[in-house]
């Protein structure tokens, strides 16, 4: 039997006991695994591991900058994203877009946050003439999917700039710090941290936090499902969402460790 929580007038108090359907307590994250190298073509990559989503992170180098930096004689190098559902990837098969001959809105916005995420922690500068490249496909989508590619996406584009460096092709490691994100919500009146399909399709409110190792927020993206919530709310998911990119953090530095 599921033990409620306990309700300080707008406080969500999350559950320490194990109550949600996969047997998570509901400040836990999923499994997390980082399989490291998934891509050999490319100069770092990452299979990122969520529970049952699974994203391919692979990081490539172009010897070129896109037209409008040179246009607008902007120095330095650039960082971008695509992201895209492998038709696979879902229990009902995923159509590619480009056999649809139109526009995956909900990919290109997820690619740009992506690529919002990698930009703020590092220096372009370092990438003269450079454009880094990162490619994001999911394998299998169990909820998360973006906060997935994001933190997949800092390990696979960080290895790659360390080869890069070592091979003298850039000069130093442009990553200012690490990056990673998570999701969290309110789902039967509890904050809960790391929502399966199951659980996002079914949330009364649904945010996605991106932050550094810093502690800094680099995006927080946050509605609610037909429902509102207090501000206390919104800091109560915050809070544990902090403590669950705290812990992703110490996975990626584990994943790096291990193959640099």
């Amino acid at each position: 039997m599921e033990v409620p929580p306990e309700v300080e007038g707008n406080a969500l108090i999350p559950s320490a006991t194990a109550s949600r359907p996969d047997g998570r307590c509901d400040d836990a994250l999923r499994s997390i695994d980082f399989e490291i190298d998934i891509a050999p073509h490319a100069d770092g990559s990452v299979r990122v591991q969520f529970g049952n989503t699974q994203v391919i992170c692979a990081a490539s180098l172009e010897k070129k900058v896109p037209a409008w930096m040179k246009s607008q004689a902007v120095r330095g190098g650039w960082l971008t994203a695509e992201y895209s559902l492998l038709p696979y990837s879902t229990p009902d098969r995923t159509q590619r877009t480009i056999t649809q001959g139109k526009i995956d809105g909900r990919a290109v916005e997820i690619q740009r946050l992506i690529g919002r995420a990698l930009r703020a922690v590092i220096d372009l500068k370092k990438l003269p003439g450079l454009t880094l490249w990162v490619d994001c496909d999911v394998l299998q989508a169990d909820g998360g999917t973006r906060t997935a590619a994001i933190t997949g996406s800092y390990v696979a584009a960080r290895l790659a700039c360390e080869r890069l460096h070592l091979k003298k092709i850039i000069d130093g490691n442009p990553f200012k710090e690490a990056v990673a994100a998570v999701s969290v919500g309110i789902h039967q009146n509890r904050a809960i941290l790391d929502l399966n399909y199951e659980e996002d399709k079914d949330a009364a409110v649904d945010c996605n936090v991106v932050m550094t190792a810093s502690g800094k927020f680099v995006e927080v993206q946050s509605s609610g499902e037909e429902a509102t919530f207090s501000e206390e709310q919104l800091k109560q998911l915050l809070t544990l969402a902090q403590k669950g990119i705290n812990e992703l953090l110490h996975y990626q530095n584990v994943a790096l460790n291990k193959a640099l």
